[in-house]
């Protein structure tokens, strides 16, 4: 199991592991969200995972240090998996864009819970303005502007297109959702983007940036750092943003723009091999979970 027990209560999830124990198959859990990015309350989460992670026979994460939250709350250890890279080796080798200037890209997307995309929108326009040949692009999708989507919020919409009309670096672009390929041209017109994240756990989104040689700023809540190659790193969390550790990342990233994009074929094998010790990591896994049977 990765994901998908969202809807499910913590009851019928307690069902679900009791029903696998009675028939002897073993449950395997990978523990992906420590926190779930669309929750702002944690208290269902965490009921939620505490029904899997003590009913499991296994449990898998991406990182060391979701690890040993893991072990520290349920008294249990996973065995740390990385994940693979989520862009296909064909699209990978795909030359990124001939350009000048330096990118830095935000995507609103719809606006999870665990997003502050306004406090870090705002000190990244600030930031782009004193460096040189840098622009600000700001992606959101048209949803926030449909009266009649869930995802309706058109203050903070009109807030970020507010930005692009009084900063003459800040382009701010609202569409529907990316389909892949979209996505995957989006992250490399970018030189870096920034998570503008004040809690979760671990990112696809910053593993595609890794396979695409997009830099990647993250904060430093939750295990975003810890995954994949060196990130660039700033303090944010839901007591708020340190605008000044954002700018220094930017700048950072912006005097050694060419480090992620440094040998795209080492890149790509780096990530080939990863993806075939993550398989034999898994089937190790899974192998031991037969042997061992349902946990009682």
């Amino acid at each position: 199991m990765h994901f998908g027990f969202d809807a499910k209560t913590p009851e019928e999830l307690r069902e679900v592991v009791a029903a696998l124990r009675e028939c002897g198959r073993p449950l395997v859990v990978t523990v992906h969200d420590l926190r779930n990015p669309h929750h702002a309350d944690v208290a269902l989460h965490d009921r939620q995972l505490t029904e899997l992670v003590r009913g499991a026979t296994a449990l898998v994460t991406l990182t060391p240090g979701a690890a040993a939250a893991i072990e520290a709350r349920w008294g249990r250890r996973a065995r740390v998996i990385p994940h693979p890279h989520v862009v296909e080796p064909a699209r990978m080798r795909r030359p990124r864009p001939a350009r000048s200037g330096f990118v830095v890209g935000v995507h609103a997307k719809s606006l999870r819970a665990n997003m502050d995309v306004p406090a870090v929108a705002a000190a990244l326009a600030e930031t782009v303005a004193e460096l040189p040949d840098a622009t600000l692009r700001i992606d959101l999708h048209d949803e926030l502007l449909d009266p009649d989507d869930h995802w309706y919020a058109p203050d903070v919409a009109e807030e970020l297109l507010a930005l692009g009309r009084t900063h003459e670096a800040v382009e701010v672009r609202v569409h529907p959702y990316f389909s892949d390929d979209e996505l995957w041209d989006y992250l490399q017109e970018l030189d870096v983007s920034v998570l503008p994240y004040r809690f979760g756990t671990h990112s696809g989104w910053l593993e595609a940036c890794h396979d695409l040689g997009t830099a990647v700023v993250v904060p430093d809540c939750g295990h975003y750092a810890e995954q994949g190659p060196p990130c660039l790193l700033h303090h944010h969390d839901e007591d708020g943003l340190d605008a000044a550790s954002l700018r220094a990342a930017v700048r950072a990233a912006h005097a050694d723009r060419a480090a992620p994009r440094k040998s795209p074929e080492v890149r790509i094998a780096r990530r080939l091999g990863e993806r075939r010790a993550i398989a034999a990591a898994h089937r190790e896994v899974y192998e031991a979970a037969l042997a061992a049977g349902p946990r009682p």
